[in-house]
């Protein structure tokens, strides 16, 4: 995030504020605005511990916990207008081969939440979905869905089936099959893939090359990509932040 975007994001979640951020009367904040809100974008984008983050801003730890839990939702909202709504990504992939991948954010293992253990990787967390274009610009990001859900589930889970049916054909891995788009061949049990479908396999990998290296982008806010520590009810809002402002950095300035 360069100067110009930062100062564009302070504003607008100034904007957003019940109240001025120090009032007229009384003591005053110890951070000033700017520096909240770069300590809940580093927090989102490092993953840092927060003891880290107190040590580094000259505060309490207690003091970066109370910024991150107050300004990520205003983060949020702030960023909500770049974060592609299911109608918007439908018409950018009209007639376009699209990639399709789906990823992991890991979290803590929280008790009675059965439903965020993925086999898969053997470990907890939430499943989204991403789809770009064959040059592997992201036209969507889906909300989060529990770990145990399947790739292939996931996708009517959420808006991705129905936005790929514009496009004008998708790629995807081995996860999809069964879906209808164009997925490697799995090796047939007792046998052997043969030279052909071998090297389909190849030009397939090399075709959804895009999309791995987008999804390495996205998961650069370390938000998405280390264990959430956080507690699971604000999992949402912070992975919306983080979206967000992965597409902020993007595009503004327009």
């Amino acid at each position: 995030m360069d100067e110009e975007q930062f100062d564009e994001l302070v504003t607008r979640v100034e904007e957003l504020l019940s109240e001025p951020w120090n009032k007229p009367k009384g003591r005053k904040r110890k951070l000033s605005l700017a520096d909240a809100v770069a300590i809940t974008v580093s927090y989102l984008r490092q993953d840092s511990i927060q003891e880290i983050l107190a040590e580094r801003w000259g505060v309490s730890q207690e003091r970066v916990s109370e910024m991150v839990t107050y300004l990520t939702p205003l983060i949020e909202k702030a960023m909500d207008e770049f974060i592609s709504t299911e109608e918007d990504a439908a018409e950018s992939v009209r007639d376009r081969v699209c990639l399709l991948d789906g990823s992991l954010g890991p979290c803590w293992s929280w008790q009675e939440h059965d439903e965020l253990w993925t086999r898969k990787h053997g470990t907890t967390g939430h499943n989204f979905q991403v789809v770009t274009d064959l040059g592997g610009e992201v036209r969507f990001i889906s909300d989060p869905v529990p770990g145990s859900v399947h790739d292939s589930v996931a996708i009517t889970q959420t808006p991705v089936a129905r936005i790929l049916e514009n496009s004008g054909g998708t790629i995807a891995d081995k996860g999809y099959q069964g879906c209808g788009y164009v997925t490697p061949r799995k090796k047939p049990k007792g046998g052997e893939l043969s030279i052909g479908d071998k090297r389909e396999n190849r030009n397939i990998s090399r075709l959804r090359a895009p999309v791995e290296r987008a999804m390495a982008h996205i998961k650069s806010w370390r938000i998405l990509h280390t264990d959430y520590r956080r507690p699971l009810r604000t999992y949402l809002t912070s992975f919306r932040a983080a979206i967000g402002l992965f597409f902020f950095c993007l595009d503004f300035p327009f």
